[in-house]
């Protein structure tokens, strides 16, 4: 049987999940409990994008200063683009100076590219009745 994404893939997706930047974590701690829902080290062959929304077809790079000027990010850009993907980007340390910035230009990006929907936080508790557990 012939696989969906190749292993190698795979594995390297795996190891940046176990291996995330201190980055990666904060904005994943602020994301992963709203929606639409955002994946970590999602396999788009032939990439491994940082953090990623299937449902908005959106893919979010935090990078460090070693990807200033990089040509192999635009080229990566570009790719992703062209299957349907919209990128954005965001500096380590925008991350370390404002991370709920960050996740709410990432939120609201995510409602852009759902076609102006907002996204949803998981349900509140706000205005319901509480139920006595014990009578």
């Amino acid at each position: 049987m012939k696989r969906r994404i190749p292993k190698r893939l795979t594995d390297r997706a795996r190891d940046l999940r176990n291996n995330a930047t201190p980055q990666e974590r904060i904005l994943w701690r602020l994301l992963s409990r709203y929606r639409p829902k955002f994946t970590r080290q999602l396999s788009i062959p032939p990439f491994v994008a940082d953090l990623a929304c299937r449902e908005a077809r959106l893919v979010v790079e935090i990078d460090g200063s070693q990807h200033m000027d990089s040509k192999a990010d635009e080229g990566r850009t570009v790719r992703l683009q062209s299957e349907g993907w919209t990128v954005i980007r965001f500096w380590n340390s925008d991350v370390n100076e404002n991370p709920e910035g960050v996740a709410e230009a990432i939120l609201s990006k995510a409602a852009e590219c759902l076609g102006g929907t907002h996204p949803r936080p998981l349900p509140s508790r706000e205005g319901r009745k509480r139920r006595r557990r014990f009578e």
